[in-house]
């Protein structure tokens, strides 16, 4: 059992701090931590289950949703759909870019602040 905690503990450790690419990576190693921590709670306090079946099963459930919370915060997995495809125009006089926000009826600057 100290065995499937240590391989766990160092398999989270070194996925969350080996990333070149983005948030994903750093969640998929945090997921899986929190999840075989959480899977090894329930099963220890179940007893119907294994205490390392449950680790590894939480693990998996928690890296998993760690990759998906990550592949969001980087802009895919569909999580571009619920920003808008803003068409920027640029200001000569102000030397700043405007985008027209077609659900707010309104101009906005670049930084987002009121045109």
């Amino acid at each position: 059992m100290h065995r499937t905690w240590i391989a766990l503990a160092g398999i989270g450790a070194l996925a969350s701090g080996c990333t070149s690419t983005g948030n994903m990576e750093r969640n998929v190693g945090g997921g899986a931590a929190i999840g075989a921590l959480a899977g090894a709670t329930i099963g220890a306090v179940s007893g119907d289950v294994r205490v390392g079946s449950a680790a590894a099963v939480g693990a998996a459930i928690g890296g998993a949703a760690g990759a998906v919370r990550g592949c969001r915060q980087d802009g895919g997995c569909g999580a571009a759909a619920a920003t808008p495809n803003h068409r920027q125009y640029y200001d000569e006089r102000a030397g700043r870019y405007y985008y027209y926000d077609s659900r707010a009826g309104r101009y906005f600057w670049e930084d987002g602040s009121p045109r």
